[in-house]
């Protein structure tokens, strides 16, 4: 028995650490169209998403629009939601680029500082949302991924975790306006 339980063990710290590896966003940094944040999102962009609980069943579907423009050194990204329930919500992001490269964002309902780092075709932001239900706010942990598919198109896939836990996901497809 005491066999079985170190097999386990071993093969839980397994998993983890190579779900710690694949998590590296430095692992796109070879592939192609590499993603520019300014240049992306300056202009108007339209998304359309979902959220889907851990089941996978779809508990709320969006559009959202994205009015971006760079103000003084800043990236401002004005974001207006429409909920399929027929609620609306906006977001402002503002957005600052470290001479790291790195990227640091603000939002009122971001609890802190989001955290991005850009490798090649990909983005990877980590940050607290405050999400508001039934009347409680709740801090989720978002662990978002972007991926540019071409010069207007990206896709991006954000894990929602409160205390480790997964609780869903949210998928969003952007698409740059042209003209």
């Amino acid at each position: 028995m005491k066999t079985f339980f170190r097999t386990c063990y071993i093969l839980f710290i397994s998993v983890l650490l190579s779900s710690c590896a694949m998590n590296d966003v430095n692992h796109y940094k070879d592939q192609k169209p590499n993603f520019d944040l300014e240049k992306y999102f300056i202009g108007t962009s339209d998304a359309w998403g979902m959220f889907q609980q851990r089941d996978g069943s779809v508990v709320k579907r969006f559009k959202v629009t994205i009015e971006g423009k760079k103000i003084n050194e800043q990236l401002v990204l004005d974001e207006k939601f429409e909920y399929d329930d027929g609620s609306s919500q906006q977001r402002i992001w503002r957005l600052s680029k470290q001479t790291d490269g790195t990227w640091q964002g603000r939002a009122d309902d971001v609890k802190g500082i989001a955290l991005g780092q850009i490798a090649g075709n990909a983005l990877h932001w980590q940050y607290t949302l405050l999400l508001p239900v039934s009347g409680s706010i709740y801090e989720m942990q978002m662990d978002d991924w972007m991926y540019l598919m071409d010069q207007d198109t990206l896709i991006n896939r954000t894990s929602m975790r409160k205390f480790g836990v997964e609780l869903g996901q949210v998928t969003l497809f952007f698409r740059r306006r042209q003209g």
